[in-house]
């Protein structure tokens, strides 16, 4: 068996998980804080969209913006010789795409757990905004936006119409795991498909075993 798909797809979770993370993150601290209801309303809805979306769709946009022949695309090419569409990063784009929602609505969700009171009682002792984020509403928050962070992680891993779409299915460069069971599938190597798949779902298990210990770790929100 290859294990280049493995390698692959390892190197594209863990580098779209830090991406995912940390805006996923910050966008749902900037969603949480606005009071204004209809630009939340429209904000939560297009950080959601690529969940409903589907995946194929997302790598036409994606395909459609950083296409060598798109102005994004083109530009990076021109000024800076980087090109995005059918390289390893376009894999990570792509997870990043597709998992930044997941990330996105656990943290929100996480945000909206904590107790206000703890927020007041932070400005009341004249904490700044950043200082009461890191200090107060992270840590309390912490469990469901690290079980988010693991789903996001293995949503990544398993990402595979969008990565089809703008990475391609490159041997060695871009292909992924599910596109290797695809490609051995496509070729009649169920041998080589089986084992695939019973990487990503050793792997999918773990990811499972991860989310119930975080959930188990969540605390009451702070409540009192």
């Amino acid at each position: 068996m290859d294990w280049s798909p493995v390698i692959i797809s390892l190197k594209t979770a863990s580098a779209s998980i830090i991406v995912t993370f940390f805006l996923g993150a910050a966008m749902a601290e900037l969603v949480f804080r606005i009071q204004n209801k209809k630009l939340k309303m429209i904000l939560d809805g297009l950080f959601t969209l690529p969940l409903v979306l589907p995946p194929t769709v997302a790598g036409f946009f994606l395909l459609y913006i950083f296409g060598i022949r798109r102005p994004v695309g083109k530009f990076l090419l021109d000024y800076f010789a980087v090109k995005i569409a059918f390289s390893w990063e376009a894999t990570v784009l792509a997870a990043v795409l597709i998992s930044f929602p997941l990330m996105y609505r656990a943290a929100r969700g996480a945000f909206e757990q904590v107790d206000p009171d703890l927020l007041a009682a932070g400005r009341t002792l004249g904490m700044s905004e950043w200082n009461i984020f890191w200090k107060v509403q992270f840590p309390v928050a912490r469990p469901g936006i690290v079980s988010g962070a693991v789903l996001a992680f293995a949503r990544g891993l398993g990402e595979f119409g969008a990565t089809a779409m703008i990475a391609g299915n490159i041997s060695g460069k871009t292909r992924t795991l599910p596109l290797a069971v695809y490609a051995a599938v496509a070729s009649g190597d169920t041998r080589e498909a089986s084992g695939y798949v019973a990487v990503l779902v050793g792997i999918s298990f773990l990811v499972v075993i991860m989310m119930n210990y975080f959930s188990m770790k969540t605390p009451d929100s702070g409540r009192t």
